[in-house]
């Protein structure tokens, strides 16, 4: 993962924890589900982002033994 997207990913998280925060502490319910949504989406990026990490790692793992 990249560090743009790690930034991006913690960046849209923090984002919806103050949307979050800020619809519980006012009542805006709606505000507070859109802050828990950005959380969700975040975290859904930063999975993505792992497991093509992990499938990248591997492919390169299968190539040097093909190499060889």
């Amino acid at each position: 993962m990249s560090l743009s997207d790690k930034i991006g990913n913690k960046a849209e998280d923090l984002g919806g924890k103050v949307k979050e925060t800020a619809g519980e502490a006012t009542g805006d319910q709606q505000l507070a589900n859109e802050g828990r949504a950005d959380q969700a989406k975040a975290a859904v990026k930063d999975g993505v982002e792992k497991v093509k990490d992990a499938v990248g790692g591997v492919v390169d793992s299968v190539a040097k033994h093909l190499k060889k």
